[in-house]
């Protein structure tokens, strides 16, 4: 049989022990998913819909009101937490699906008054250290009780919570508990999003924000990772050939062969989220029983193809799937390998159209 494109695998049963695992570290805090950008790139509605029944999430956040009017239908009776925020070009969405904004500033804060939802109350983020997104002091100083009174919970988000030791955390917890207390002392909290969950209990208070760790990615790297690995993506090799010394290999002829290679050409490229920053550096992998075999990727990786050395790898054959990403070799691994994070591996390779995506476990 001869195949021509990647296989995405997908494993909900991961993700949902995933998110357990992460409630037990978090007790006492409730363990909101984060879905934002199709949940990585991995498809929001399927991880919405699994959270929601089987892990009992009760709580969501999603980058804009598009993306929480999409989960709506298959997480019925939760909150839908929309990171930035509400506009006109949202209202509508909002409205539609009764979501839940995060207002960051007081413009978005005076749009909200305007435009209020029976029955809603928003997030009110406030700027601790990071400088991205969130009111001022200044701003929040100029608040009325009236104003105060709109919001529902206050949140703000840290800068080096992947750093355990690193000054900003206790920089921002304090903060957090300062201008929490000034402000907003009677109001429910949530600081930390994966990578402040493993901070301990002090960084927990009453909501915790799950993304990146409930799709496999180590976002505490100082300690071996807990979480289990979400994705396989394999690719068929297309065409196995010899590579005579001195020849080279692919676009801008960045390889040259020291001595006769054989080569396989496998059917993944930067089209399909595999960063082109690989050429020459990543690799790809072949199973033989219990031994694992590296195959170096050579020459530019193009939009539709890598080229890799087989010349040390027994019986690869054409239509064999090279092993792109599995669980010995992560998208933190590749992260690592092209000078980026595991999180954008995830979204790059989640978005391809031409990807075929496999549910290696049942998500209704």
């Amino acid at each position: 049989m001869i195949l021509t494109r990647p296989i995405l695998e997908i494993n909900f049963d991961n993700i949902l022990a995933n998110y357990k695992t992460l409630q037990k570290i978090a007790p006492h805090a409730e363990a909101a998913a984060v879905v934002k950008d199709d949940a990585y790139g991995l498809g929001a509605q399927q991880v919405a819909q699994r959270l929601y029944n089987d892990g009992g999430c009760q709580s969501f956040f999603v980058a804009h009101g598009i993306e929480g009017e999409r989960i709506r239908s298959v997480v019925p009776d939760a909150k839908i937490f929309v990171l930035q925020g509400i506009g006109q070009d949202s209202l509508e969405a909002f409205q539609r699906a009764r979501l839940i904004p995060v207002i960051s500033s007081p413009e978005m804060l005076e749009f909200w008054k305007q435009n209020k939802i029976d029955g809603i109350k928003p997030v009110i983020n406030i700027e601790t250290g990071l400088n991205r997104l969130g009111f001022r002091e200044s701003e929040l100083a100029a608040l009325t009780n009236s104003d105060k009174a709109e919001f529902a919970m206050v949140m703000s988000h840290l800068a080096c919570g992947d750093e355990k030791d690193h000054f900003m955390n206790e920089h921002q917890l304090e903060n957090f508990r300062r201008l929490k207390a000034l402000y907003f002392p009677d109001l429910p909290a949530s600081l930390s999003a994966s990578d402040g969950t493993f901070l301990g209990a002090e960084f927990q208070f009453d909501m915790v924000r799950l993304g990146a760790a409930l799709y496999g990615i180590n976002t505490a790297p100082y300690r071996e990772n807990q979480m289990k690995n979400v994705v396989r993506l394999l690719a068929p090799v297309l065409q196995i050939a010899t590579l005579p010394k001195g020849d080279f290999v692919g676009y801008s002829a960045t390889y040259r062969a020291m001595s006769q290679r054989k080569i396989a050409i496998v059917s993944i490229g930067y089209g399909d989220g595999i960063p082109r920053a690989l050429s020459n550096v990543g690799k790809v992998f072949f199973p033989r029983g219990d031994r694992l075999y590296e195959a170096r990727i050579i020459g530019r990786i193009s939009m539709d193809n890598i080229i890799c050395d087989i010349t040390d790898i027994p019986d690869v054959r054409q239509g064999e799937m090279a092993h792109i990403l599995d669980d010995f070799y992560t998208p933190d691994d590749m992260g690592r390998d092209c000078g980026t994070i595991g999180y954008e591996i995830l979204s790059r390779i989640g978005k391809s159209a031409r990807t075929e995506v496999s549910l290696s476990a049942n998500i209704a």
